[in-house]
């Protein structure tokens, strides 16, 4: 009897809950194990100017655009779209796919006003969470659709499209773009990886104003690259962040894009919103894909949705309301066309003063890399190490692959930065 009433009090024992205390040192043992993640190369530029307290400090790291006062920008454009969807009584869910009106328009800029691909709505088209979130989906759809493919991507290219393309378990391979010693385009370099390419491989092609290098193709060297993917039967997918951005014309961006249609391929494209209309927090942008016939757009478009649904459900609202407003009244259009060529004439603009200042200066390298890229960034030449003196001795931030963004140099600290940059260099 003793040795049962023991037992019976062992068994109660061995089920009495576990005390609050025991229970929060086991649970605090599920992310031990769990590093720190990485500084953002370009995001971790921000977060060293801004707890940086000099008086002098610049920051040409950030990828988007300032004024000539070093400020932040909303267009009289989207200002006027938003007075006029004020108040508006729908802000229900979009459908998975977007807003049908956004992306009509948007597939206007990328494929032509008057694109028989349109018209025979051959293009699956989804809206998407900016640029990025247009790479992501089209990376997911190839993981799922070809799933022993893989993807070619510049070098050098925007860090985050490692990123995407890897967290979609596609494997990667690099093709030669940048020539280091002439500052401008490898294209014996390019053309010889993409014929060496097994046929039908995936290419990652910057539509325009190449980033980080701010070198693109001319429109001779395009048609070059396309034939050879065309004999080779690759797929290239443009990624077009800088639409209208870079020269000022929308049409004229589009120009790489345009070529490879007119030579009969089919392609994938992803746009966006934040550079060329300044809405960077609004995340909108769009993923479209050239099919066959209308039937295989309807089913290409049902399985983008299909990935988009677990990802963010839906897309959001507001940021589409503003594109698609602006872009279907000809009024807002023609005023976003003037607004977007300001900030490109501003940027070439900057470029050119910053290259006379360090001519002037008697820098005994050559600049004329500064003005013959385009585009947001300038690819300087600078070295991590010349990078690094430049933010310790005279609080200039930027990418330590001397990524120089021209959007933040202004007539204000043009001087001083060719003046830091020369004193850097000048041993060289």
């Amino acid at each position: 009897m003793a040795m049962a009433m023991a037992m019976m009090f062992r068994n109660a024992a061995s089920r009495r809950p576990m005390s609050p205390i025991s229970g929060l040192r086991s649970m605090s043992s599920w992310w031990k194990h769990v590093e720190p993640a990485p500084k953002d190369p370009i995001l971790g530029v921000t977060e060293a100017f801004l707890a940086d307290p000099s008086p002098d400090k610049v920051n040409v790291g950030v990828g988007a655009y300032r004024d000539d006062n070093g400020k932040p920008v909303v267009l009289e454009c989207v200002r006027e779209a938003e007075r006029r969807i004020a108040g508006t009584s729908f802000m229900e869910y979009l459908p998975m796919g977007g807003s049908v009106k956004m992306m009509e328009e948007t597939l206007k800029l990328a494929y032509g006003d008057d694109s028989e691909f349109i018209k025979d709505k051959r293009i699956a088209a989804v809206q998407s969470l900016s640029g990025t979130g247009a790479c992501r989906l089209f990376a997911d759809f190839q993981k799922r659709f070809c799933p022993d493919s893989q993807i070619y991507i510049p070098v050098p290219t925007w860090s985050n499209h490692h990123n995407i393309w890897r967290d979609a378990q596609v494997p990667q391979k690099t093709y030669h773009y940048y020539h280091p010693e002439t500052k401008g385009l490898d294209f014996s370099g390019l053309m010889n990886d993409v014929k060496n390419a097994p046929e039908g491989s995936f290419f990652l092609l910057h539509a325009c104003a190449h980033n980080p290098t701010g070198v693109d193709p001319t429109d001779e060297q395009w048609r070059e690259i396309s034939q050879l993917f065309k004999a080779k039967n690759h797929f290239a997918f443009f990624d077009m962040a800088y639409q209208g951005f870079a020269s000022g014309d929308p049409a004229r961006d589009a120009k790489s894009i345009r070529i490879f249609l007119e030579d009969g391929h089919h392609i994938g494209i992803s746009q966006s919103y934040a550079k060329n209309m300044g809405l960077y927090g609004q995340r909108v942008g769009c993923l479209s894909v050239l099919c066959e016939d209308a039937k295989q757009a309807v089913t290409v478009k049902s399985q983008l949705q299909q990935l988009a649904r677990p990802m963010y459900s839906n897309p959001p609202l507001h940021g589409a309301q503003i594109v698609s407003t602006i872009l279907g009244d000809p009024e807002l259009k023609s005023l976003w066309l003037k607004e977007v060529k300001i900030m490109a004439d501003r940027i070439i603009g900057m470029r050119t003063t910053l290259r006379e200042s360090l001519e002037k200066l008697g820098s005994p390298l050559s600049w004329e890399h500064v003005t013959k890229q385009i585009g947001m960034f300038c690819y300087s030449g600078l070295t991590p190490e010349q990078v690094d003196r430049l933010t310790s001795e005279y609080h200039i931030y930027m990418t330590r692959n001397g990524r120089i963004s021209m959007a933040g140099v202004t007539t204000g600290n043009v001087g001083y930065l060719a003046n830091a940059i020369h004193e850097v260099t000048k041993s060289s």
